[in-house]
């Protein structure tokens, strides 16, 4: 395979994780702003009725923020070093997620957080050392 086909695959597999990524914590983030805690607890978010809802809200602005950020500067090629950043945050997002569920003792979620922690290091990888998007 030649160069240019190999970052061309990297960079199909890099913009379909960050897809699958976007489209993830959009949705989520989207829950936690537009639903009642009530709901998010009825949909299986149980800790949103433990901690305070700021917390809830907080957390899914910056789901959202990251869903943009994941997409948006690569995109446009206008500041795509954003866009390793925002699966930096995701990363952070699912250590402290699994860390949560830990505490409370909900391991069946743990192989989910797990998995979107793998994509989020693997856009993190892929966007700084295989397949960088040069800026304008």
């Amino acid at each position: 395979m030649s160069q240019t086909n190999s970052v061309k695959g990297w960079n199909i597999a890099l913009w379909g994780g960050q897809l699958v990524l976007a489209v993830f914590y959009g949705m989520a983030g989207f829950m936690k702003l537009s639903q009642t805690i009530e709901a998010l607890v009825a949909s299986g978010m149980s800790y949103a009725g433990d901690y305070p809802e700021l917390l809830t809200r907080f957390i899914g602005t910056m789901e959202i923020l990251g869903a943009i950020g994941i997409i948006l500067p690569a995109a446009t090629r206008i500041m795509p070093r954003l866009t390793p950043l925002a699966a930096l945050g995701f990363a952070a997002i699912q250590v402290l997620a699994m860390g949560l569920h830990t505490m409370r003792g909900e391991y069946g979620i743990l192989p989910f957080n797990a998995v979107l922690l793998a994509l989020s290091l693997f856009v993190l990888w892929g966007r700084t050392r295989k397949a960088p998007i040069a800026p304008r």
